[in-house]
C-alpha cells in the first residue's frame, strides 16, 4: 500500500506568525485534519469543543477541536482541526483538502486540483 504524505504549515488563526510545519498522511477517509495537540498548543491554537469520533475499527474516542489556518503550495485555508493525542498520526482530512481546492487522486496517490463548484 502506498501512502500519500505532504508537509503543510499550520498556524494560529489570530496570529499567523505562530506556525509550524507538519508532515501529514493524506487520508481521504478522514473528514477532519488531525494535528498533534503539542503542536497546536505551542502555536496557541485553542480548543473550542470536544466531539466523539468513530475509528475505522469501530472504537469511539473523544477529541478536542479548534480552528487553525493551513498553508500548502501557496494556498491558504482555515479549517476545523482535531487535537491529536500521543498515538494519533497527523492526518490531512478532506475538509481541509477541499478548502485548498485539492482532491486525492487514488490511482496516482497525489493531490490534484479539484473542480470548483458554487
Amino acid at each position: 500500500m502506498v501512502i500519500t504524505a505532504i508537509t503543510a504549515t499550520v498556524a494560529n488563526a489570530a496570529d499567523r506568525k505562530r506556525s509550524a510545519a507538519v508532515r501529514f498522511i493524506v487520508d481521504s477517509g478522514a473528514a477532519y485534519t488531525v494535528v498533534p495537540a503539542s503542536v497546536l498548543e505551542r502555536i496557541g491554537v485553542e480548543a473550542d469543543m470536544t466531539k466523539e469520533f468513530f475509528l475505522a475499527n469501530g472504537d469511539c474516542v473523544e477529541r478536542r477541536m479548534g480552528i487553525a489556518v493551513f498553508e500548502y503550495r501557496g494556498t491558504v485555508t482555515a479549517s476545523s482541526v482535531i487535537f491529536g493525542e500521543e498515538d494519533d498520526a497527523p492526518l490531512m482530512g478532506v475538509t481541509t483538502l477541499e478548502g485548498f481546492g485539492f482532491v486525492l487522486d487514488p490511482f496516482n496517490r497525489e493531490l490534484r486540483p479539484m473542480p470548483m463548484r458554487l
